[in-house]
């Protein structure tokens, strides 16, 4: 005899989506989404009349407490902060399970994660919920202890701070991935011809070290600045480095190994073919997870 499910567990893949996407960071999207769990077996659970809501209501509310503790902390981060790098799959088995899937349901690419960075925390939540989780604003306004028309500004303030911002370029999978591996094997040799001609001219590269390992503690911006870049990484190099593909938030990306370690998860924006955005985590912290991968 198969017992019903706990309702909890039905809905966490959903929940920790919301809370990765409101928080950025894996292991804060997963103590939130523990602290529902354990809100939720506190709680008198017939007396709830759905669950999903009622789950939903309680892992926003948390995820907005934990992201305003988190930006008074990411004001003081050494150089640019980029969310956590989540592998999802590799290129070579890029089904997703149902569990992912529904992970990432919507978008979580590291690009437009790190736009959705300029939205304080209730704006956030209310364009997630509308946009990701597709909830009426009815039910946000609910689960925010808002009134209708106070929501409704913050879901269209929040579209018009993330329009310009967003990303919207599509390329097909193929040219993607043969983009990728040309950076790599450009890379590798430090080519210098080979990597502008990569870029599009108004290329931007955000590094994040977190202030463990060297990054550029701004965003760098033009193909010949990053092709320079890449060319003294690659003469300046003291052990054996190769590049991996990976799939990171849902897209194609590359891993750097150096010496066996991971040192690098970069995630690319395509454009018109060319690299036209390149978002490159390299705080080991954030790389933990992918080691071994």
């Amino acid at each position: 005899m198969n017992l019903p499910r706990d309702p909890f567990d039905l809905h966490r893949a959903r929940l920790f989506g919301l809370a990765y996407r409101m928080l950025g960071t894996r292991a804060d999207a997963e103590d939130v989404v523990q602290d529902a769990y354990l809100r939720w077996h506190d709680a008198s659970q017939h007396a709830v009349a759905t669950p999903e809501a009622w789950l939903v209501t309680v892992t926003t509310r948390l995820a907005i407490d934990r992201l305003r503790v988190l930006k008074r902390e990411r004001s003081s981060y050494v150089g640019p902060w980029l969310p956590d790098p989540l592998l999802t799959e590799t290129l070579a088995d890029c089904a997703p399970s149902p569990e992912w899937a529904l992970e990432l349901r919507g978008d979580v690419g590291l690009a437009f994660m790190t736009v959705l960075e300029r939205l304080g925390p209730e704006e956030r939540a209310a364009f997630l919920l509308r946009e990701v989780l597709d909830c009426d604003y009815d039910e946000i306004a609910t689960i925010l202890g808002k009134k209708l028309p106070a929501v409704r500004q913050l879901v269209s303030r929040a579209r018009k701070r993330l329009d310009d911002a967003t990303p919207r370029h599509t390329v097909e999978r193929a040219t993607h991935i043969r983009l990728l591996d040309a950076f790599a094997d450009a890379a590798l040799r430090g080519d210098h011809a080979a990597l502008q001609a990569l870029f599009t001219d108004d290329v931007v590269l955000t590094s994040d070290g977190g202030g463990k390992v060297y990054a550029t503690l701004r965003p760098l911006h033009g193909a010949e600045r990053l092709a320079r870049l890449y060319r003294a990484v690659a003469a300046n190099r003291t052990g054996t480095a190769h590049y991996r593909h990976a799939q990171i938030n849902g897209e194609p990306a590359l891993l750097r190994y150096l010496d066996g370690r991971i040192d690098s998860a970069i995630v690319f924006v395509i454009r018109d073919e060319r690299i036209a955005a390149m978002y490159n985590v390299r705080n080991p912290d954030k790389l933990a997870a992918l080691q071994g991968a």
